[in-house]
């Protein structure tokens, strides 16, 4: 086979748009769809072939994952699992990346690794933000780290398939399930040890979202600053109390006992998982209290002591809500309700007026908790203050009810996004939802019934369906669109590289060219030559390409074929140096803000160095 004018137009192409990848001056997603538009209109592609990336399983599966990796983080599961990793790592930053890994490899050999990454996905991120580590220093060995996974077994990558596949059909014993494992856990050591070396080295911290979150207070640090877990009591209306079934305007409790009733909740009588079974209420003039009610009050101990013992209810917690600012947050802030913070600027209307007569709770249904005032904090008997100019005012109440405070922009200024905020709350209550749909997906995706893409798209769905996102809205907002647009885009390019004959000549030459310098000089070809083409040709592709004639030359010179195929399905599955050479690789780019070179930085020496160490390894696990 010769170089023909497509082939070369091919490699220009791939060459310019590397060019551009390494300068990092044109977004990545950008490059990838003007090379695929060059590929069209030069005739090298037709328009289904450029378009058939977007519609590849990877792309939509991983459209999917983004989904399933949204919902747990939503619903909080990402961080309670990351607190077991957390407890059994430490902070210790080399540990953290070990537990990582080593977790992360487990998972991968059983199902594959875009599959891996994007359950380990979220649990990494929140892993991160609870240890502080910058995620820029475990996103992209995580990324890593589901492809060494895939080395220990059969199902663990498609080039082991496509190996064993090409040994059995050329009448050689295919290779076992565990098979793969004796050189499998050499690459794991091997890698994981290269890759911290170098990520260490070149991943420093420069997490910037860190450094805006500290700018911007949480709803947590609200409740710190206001020293909400300080009076705030949760207490139970019991069967003969007094105030059943009056309005709390009709007991006036704030003249009798110097207190403020803030939320009331209670349950609902149906039992079914996917709805919630709790009924939140902001308590106003007119509400009303029935048996078994819950009701969140602020006050002083002796204050909240006195109206318990009157009105025969009981206090759940003598120690308040715990003296946890967390835990306050938690109780205080639900997808629904939430707290805000607003300004009082200096032309407001509100100005001098006492709180009862600010209209807060009547025209916008939200509770005042507490006012900041030239930094001392006031949380008692705040009815009875006046609102002064530069006053910061911390209230309670449905998110929709303060994000129509924010229309104020006369009389008060919301500080923060009210609609963002509601988005960050977890739903705790789905966590075991989200859970057992993630279980099923994982064991879907081993026992391989259906398409693992089907496995992940149902999962997506049920995460919707079942309230673990809120809507399709933030199911839409849990996706990565430049992964996602770099990796459909980039996929038709590896159709070209086949298509002009480029993938067939370069192997050829590259790898039968060898032969007469004896097994190990070849061995290390085949790997080296599989090695480079994955950087632009999918894995299986590279695989499928590169057995045949691996098995050839090893046959040709008399040798054990196995070290050769082995040397095949590691070159194509170990592809670190590029973000969109695997989709583990993209899933994380967007996450972690790396930029092209620092793929190249940390992916290429580790790729290279693991090449060696996997060519001098192979013969003595498998002699010629």
């Amino acid at each position: 086979m010769s170089l023909n004018t497509d082939m070369i137009l091919t490699l220009i192409i791939l060459l310019l748009a590397s060019i551009m990848f390494v300068s990092g001056k044109i977004r990545s997603d950008l490059v990838a769809v003007s090379a695929l538009s060059l590929l069209v209109i030069l005739n090298i592609l037709d328009t289904g072939e450029a378009l058939a990336g977007f519609a590849s399983s990877v792309v939509i599966m991983m459209i999917g994952l983004f989904i399933v990796g949204g919902a747990i983080f939503q619903t909080g599961l990402a961080k309670i699992v990351s607190g077991k990793l957390l407890n059994l790592a430490g902070t210790n930053e080399t540990r953290l990346l070990i537990t990582v890994m080593l977790s992360t490899s487990f998972v991968g050999a059983f199902i594959s690794n875009t599959g891996t990454i994007a359950v380990m996905l979220p649990i990494v991120i929140s892993l991160a933000n609870q240890a502080q580590v910058s995620t820029r220093r475990l996103l992209m060995p995580l990324a890593f780290s589901g492809s060494l996974g895939g080395m220990l077994t059969l199902i663990g990558s498609p080039p082991n398939m496509v190996v064993s596949e090409t040994l059995e059909k050329a009448g050689f014993k295919g290779i076992s399930f565990f098979g793969f494992a004796p050189t499998g856990l050499i690459c794991l050591v091997a890698g994981t040890i290269l890759i911290i070396f170098f990520s260490k080295i070149v991943l420093k911290g420069k997490n910037k979202s860190s450094s805006k979150k500290k700018k911007e207070r949480s709803l947590d640090d609200l409740a710190k600053q206001y020293s909400l877990a300080q009076n705030l009591y949760r207490i139970q209306v019991n069967e003969g109390s007094p105030m059943l079934e009056k309005s709390l305007k009709e007991l006036s409790l704030a003249n009798l006992y110097r207190l403020h009733i803030n939320e009331v909740r209670r349950r609902q009588s149906h039992k079914n998982p996917f709805f919630k079974t709790i009924n939140q209420e902001i308590a106003g003039p007119e509400t009303r209290l029935n048996q078994s009610d819950i009701i969140y009050v602020t006050g002083d101990y002796e204050d909240i002591e006195q109206f318990a013992k009157h009105q025969k209810l009981t206090i759940i917690s003598d120690d308040i809500i715990e003296k946890d600012y967390s835990t306050a947050f938690e109780e205080l802030t639900t997808p629904e309700i939430g707290i805000a913070e607003i300004l009082i600027p200096s032309n407001s209307r509100h100005i001098n007026q006492l709180v009862k007569h600010s209209g807060f709770r009547e025209n916008y249904n939200v509770n005042i908790l507490g006012i900041q005032r030239k930094g001392n904090y006031l949380l008692n008997q705040l009815k009875e203050e006046k609102i002064k100019s530069g006053d910061a005012i911390l209230i309670q109440g449905e998110w929709k009810h303060i994000a129509r405070l924010s229309l104020e922009h006369e009389d008060v200024v919301v500080v923060g996004q009210p609609a963002q905020a509601a988005a960050s709350i977890p739903l705790i209550h789905k966590a075991p939802i989200a859970a057992v749909i993630m279980v099923l997906m994982i064991v879907g995706m081993i026992i391989n019934v259906v398409p693992a893409v089907v496995c992940v798209m149902v999962a997506a769905i049920m995460m919707v369906v079942t309230g673990c996102l809120p809507n399709m809205e933030s199911a839409y907002k849990t996706v990565n669109w430049e992964s996602i647009v770099l990796i459909g885009a980039m996929i038709p390019m590896s159709t070209a590289i086949e298509k002009t004959g480029a993938a067939a000549l370069l192997s050829e030459k590259f790898v039968i060219g060898l032969g007469g310098y004896g097994p190990l000089v070849l061995l290390a070809g085949v790997y080296f030559a599989t090695s480079l083409m994955t950087l632009f040709v999918s894995n299986t592709a590279c695989a499928v390409l590169f057995a045949p004639i691996a098995l050839s030359a090893a046959i040709a010179l008399d040798v054990n074929p196995i070290p050769f195929m082995l040397a095949v399905s590691i070159g194509a599955s170990m592809c670190f140096a590029v973000p969109f050479s695997t989709p583990p690789n993209a899933l994380v780019m967007g996450v972690g803000k790396y930029k092209f070179m620092d793929y190249v930085k940390v992916g290429l020496p580790a790729q290279i160095l693991l090449g060696v160490v996997m060519v001098l390894a192979l013969p003595l696990v498998y002699p010629f």
